[in-house]
Order: structure tokens, then sequence, then C-alpha cells
């Protein structure tokens, strides 16, 4: 157990921020370095984040021997050679999702994950690190709803900065991008599997590529039947809007966030829980901080002490990548996608 870990965070960009602004104070962690291709932006993420120094090639980085966890927040096309990079480094690592571009590199990442157990790696799916939704899992684990009959889900972007979602169009689409983590919410909350995928989708402006979409509804059927579907797009017109909602044969729980309350909003998140049997509706409200970077590289600083697989596991990973990239496949070619009769999930 060490008393310090040294950090280093490759790409000092919107989700790059988010990761130190949470754990550049934190006991334990000392931020050894900013990386970007930028200069000027890695300059200014060590003034800003006390980082001891900074630079435009990581490389250097992993021969150090003060340097124990890399965090790569990068756009997704580089994720893979910076993690093999790592990983032959002896290096701990965070990598931001989805883990890669094609199916065949999101493989090879999941592979190399496997080939290297000493270095503990944890993707990020920030929201297993988040309190409210830890809670409504806990709720439906528990049967708060009995058996899961519907799921219904939306995030929906109204973009104010185009250049940024224009470059994260171009990597893949939201429902890849942000999908991921709903894939892998939906089999967290019900320990059940998705057994078949279909949606529809369309380009919606000018901020999408035009071989591509930037909205897409993903239905989804789970193994005991219960359906759920999955809504997301970045766009000029489209309204901001965001639909977490669990229905089973017992009872309802609507997961709000602070930010989509109308009222009470000093109170945090809100789960509206309705008992079906009782009649009753409960509230619960949660403050909790919805993306938990600190709680993550805690969880694989646990993973690196305790020796223990992530939260996710690269198992989980990897299955919610596939699926997401089922989903697109589905969408672009308006076709229905049947899992049943599919076993390399995880090959």
């Amino acid at each position: 157990m060490k008393s310090e870990y040294g950090v280093v965070l490759i790409g000092c960009g919107h989700i790059g921020e988010a990761h130190l602004s949470d754990i550049y104070y934190r006991e334990k962690i000392r931020v050894v370095g900013v990386v970007d291709l930028l200069e000027e932006n890695a300059r200014l993420f060590a003034r800003k984040y006390g980082a001891q120094s900074y630079g435009t090639d990581y490389k250097p980085y992993l021969k150090r021997d003060d340097v124990d966890i890399v965090i790569i927040a990068t756009y997704v096309a580089t994720h893979l050679p910076i993690l093999k990079d790592c990983l032959a480094a002896g290096k701990h690592v965070i990598c931001e999702k989805p883990i890669a571009g094609s199916l065949e590199e999101g493989k090879e990442f999941y592979h190399e994950v496997k080939a290297h157990p000493e270095c503990k790696v944890l993707v990020a799916h920030i929201l297993r690190y988040n309190d409210t939704y830890r809670k409504v899992a806990e709720m439906i684990h528990n049967g708060a709803i009995g058996e899961v009959r519907l799921i219904r889900m939306a995030q929906n972007h109204h973009i104010m900065n185009r250049e940024r979602y224009a470059a994260l169009l171009r990597d893949c689409p939201p429902i890849v991008d942000c999908g991921v983590h709903y894939l892998d919410i939906i089999r967290w909350f019900t320990g059940m599997d998705i057994v078949s995928l279909s949606g529809v989708g369309c380009r919606i402006g000018d901020v999408a590529p035009e071989d591509t979409y930037n909205y897409g509804l993903l239905t989804m059927q789970l193994e005991n039947g219960a359906s759920a579907y999955y809504e997301a797009a970045w766009a000029d017109t489209t309204a901001s809007y965001n639909l977490k909602e669990f229905v089973g044969d017992k009872g309802r729980i609507r997961l709000v966030l602070q930010d989509y309350r109308t009222q009470d909003h000093e109170e945090g998140d809100l789960i509206e829980y309705f008992d079906a049997k009782e009649n009753i509706y409960h509230t619960i409200n949660i403050r909790a901080k919805y993306k938990n970077m600190w709680g993550q590289l805690q969880g694989l600083i646990e993973m690196i002490e305790n020796d223990t697989d992530g939260f996710p596991t690269i198992d989980d990973v990897f299955i919610a990548y596939r699926l997401a990239l089922l989903g697109d496949q589905a969408i672009k070619e308006r076709r229905f996608v049947d899992l049943r009769s599919d076993n390399e999930l995880l090959q």
C-alpha cells in the first residue's frame, strides 16, 4: 500500500478537466504531469491544477518511477495505442469510454487488459460511482419495483459548443459515446442480458458528418421479455432532456438529476418511487456529485491495493461497448439484431 500515488493526465480537454478538478487536491494524490498535443492547454492545466510538469508527449512519463496511474482522457481513436504503451510500461490506468473506435480495436483493448493482470485498468463508466444511481440500483436489487418490465431513458443535448460536439461526432455517434453508460446501467440494475436490438436515427442540422447521425433511438428487449429504450441526441435544435425511469410489476422509480428539478433544487437529485401495492409515492433526495471522479479514482486504488476486479469489470465494459456498436449498426442498417444466437459477446 502506497502513501502517495503519482498521476499523469493525458488529454487537457473537457473531460480531462473533470478528472483533475476533483482529484488534484486530494490526499495520497500527486499530479506529476499533464499532457496535451496543444502545449498551451497543458501549460494552463499545469498552472491551474498544480501539476509538477507538462508536455506534449506522454511517453517520457511512462519511463518515470514516480508515475503510478495514467488517466487517458483523449479522443476515442487514441485510447488503444495509449493503453498498450501504459501496460507495457507497467502503469495502472483509468481510461475514458468508449474504449475504441471499432469492434476489432475494442477486442484488442479487452484482451490487452486481460493479458496484463498486474496492471489495473478501470474504464470510466462514471455513473457506477454516482451515489444516486447506486441508490436506485440498490432499490431495484432489493425488489422495490418487483420484476423490471420497462426501462425508459433519454439523454438529449441542446448543443452550445459546436466545435466540441463536431469533434465528438467525428469519433462516434451519441448512441455509442453515451450509450455505453446506459447499456451498462440496464445490465447492472437488472442483472439481465439484452437479447435483441433495433432502432432508428436521423441527422439533424449540419454538426454531424454527412455519413452519420446525431439523433438515435435504440430499442431493446431483455431476457425476461422486458422492453427498454435509450434516446440520445446532440443537435442545435433538440431540447436538453433527461429521463431515467424504471418500471416493474410492483412499482416505479424515476431518477431526476438536480439540474432537471423544477423545485427543491437545493435538495440535490430526486428519486421518485411509487409503491403500487400500497399506492404510495415516496420522495428520496440525494446530494450526489454527478461525475464522481474522486470516487472512481479511489475505486482504481482499491483495485491496486487489494488486487480486485474493476467496477464495472472489463467483461461488463466490453459487453456494453459491443452492444452499443451493435445498436449503432442496427440503426444505420435499419435492421433487427437478435442476440440470442450470439455467443461472441466476450470473444
